[in-house]
């Protein structure tokens, strides 16, 4: 009889006190990604991210040839979770094309997936 009482007390005290636990996906990163970890995705997008560069400057004639970028002067804007955790992933990044020791030539915005997919692209700035 004891244990029956006990175990009606906990039980009433289960659904009385229980609060329903929302859980929500998190769509985008909120948190600080350390410089190793950071560096190591975005080389990984190098390929996608060569093809932006490569279609943006296509037609400026004052472009030159040897245009290039570096990781460690890349930002990581956002972090998209597209599809719950583990799914697909959106990573809009600004690059800052380059040539010779480090002339600045322009700023754009490129978004790839993490399968190594180009999404689009959008070129922000170009310097005199």
């Amino acid at each position: 009889m004891k244990k029956f009482v006990v175990i009606l007390i906990v039980g009433m005290q289960l659904v009385i006190f229980n609060s329903p636990a929302n859980a929500k996906t998190i769509n985008e990163a909120d948190t600080e990604l350390c410089d190793t970890l950071k560096y190591a995705l975005i080389n990984s997008l190098r390929k996608p991210i060569d093809e932006a560069i490569s279609e943006i400057y296509k037609d400026d004639k004052e472009a030159p040839g040897s245009l290039t970028w570096a990781s460690y002067d890349t930002e990581i804007l956002k972090i998209k979770q597209l599809y719950g955790i583990g799914g697909n992933y959106e990573i809009t990044l600004k690059v800052y094309p380059y040539y010779g020791a480090h002339m600045s030539y322009g700023i754009d915005e490129v978004v790839v997936d993490i399968w190594g997919t180009l999404i689009s692209y959008r070129h922000l700035k170009t310097y005199p």
